[in-house]
């Protein structure tokens, strides 16, 4: 069973004024505040910083079997670059949709609790909704600029900072001993 919403959580919509009546609509634009670094919106090397400010532009439409929450979701975005590991910032816009079944419908019925979200009195939790859809929009390896150069496998210091003619001498460990017999001569 679907446990109760927090009305006053800023991821909880009200449908009340919707009634259960199909084709009844309302916008609803909230600023929420993203949750804090233990519960952070994202991956590992990129995400929503604690405390930034999430855009939801969303629309709650009453259908026959539920409400459908469709809209978009800013936020802005901090992280690593996966090649350079410099601090980067971005911004993402994605796109939301989700049904949330009414209790006793046949949605409700025929799926399980954690296959699709639930309208609870009157409410519609869009927290995992947002997160789902953040997460899945972010790139697994993020990068500062698509042409980054990332770090010198050697030394360990920014290819981009390097002059272009930058090296190290290596030599095959199999070729050393020989090397060091003919400096010794």
């Amino acid at each position: 069973m679907s446990t109760h919403p927090d009305p006053k959580s800023p991821w909880v919509l009200s449908t009340r004024e919707l009634g259960r009546r199909a084709g009844a609509m309302r916008s609803v634009h909230r600023d929420v505040p993203a949750p804090p670094d233990d519960e952070r919106i994202g991956l590992d090397v990129i995400g929503v910083p604690a405390g930034a400010t999430i855009a939801l532009d969303v629309r709650l439409e009453s259908v026959t079997e539920g409400v459908y929450v469709s809209g978009t979701v800013s936020a802005p975005l901090t992280g690593e670059c996966s090649r350079c590991l410099d601090e980067l910032t971005d911004h993402l816009t994605v796109d939301i949709g989700e049904l949330f079944a009414y209790p006793h419908s046949v949605t409700d019925e025929t799926t399980d609790d954690d296959e699709l979200p639930r309208v609870v009195d009157e409410h519609v939790d869009v927290e995992q909704t947002v997160r789902d859809a953040v997460v899945l929009a972010l790139p697994l390896a993020p990068l500062c600029t698509d042409d980054c150069a990332g770090l010198c496998p050697d030394c360990g210091q920014r290819r981009a900072d390097l002059p272009p003619d930058h090296g190290h001498d290596t030599i095959d460990p199999r070729w050393a001993a020989l090397r060091e017999r003919t400096s010794a001569e």
